[in-house]
């Protein structure tokens, strides 16, 4: 979760994708101009260690769109593919 929220934040396009389930990764990353995420926090794990395939990530996300700070919250599903945790989907709330 942390890689790709720095991902995030250097528009690191490939590193997203690669990072990215097959079954839910889009043709590519539509940065939006202007905005620049300044913090991450994690609230809630579940699953995810050496034993599971499956796991959660709820966290906040905080950034500046054009000068206005704002908020973001999800709960992210991971999953274990080829050996390496990727990231599924996520529901906004």
């Amino acid at each position: 979760m942390r890689s790709r929220f720095a991902a995030f934040a250097v528009q690191d396009e490939a590193y997203l994708l690669r990072t990215w389930h097959p079954a839910t990764r889009p043709d590519g990353v539509a940065f939006e101009r202007g905005m620049r995420w300044t913090e991450l926090e994690i609230e809630a794990v579940s699953g995810g260690s050496p034993f599971h395939t499956d796991g959660t990530v709820t966290f906040r996300a905080r950034y500046a769109y054009r000068g206005q700070p704002g908020e973001m919250h999800e709960q992210s599903r991971f999953s274990r593919h080829a050996g390496a945790w990727v990231y599924v989907d996520g529901t906004v709330g």
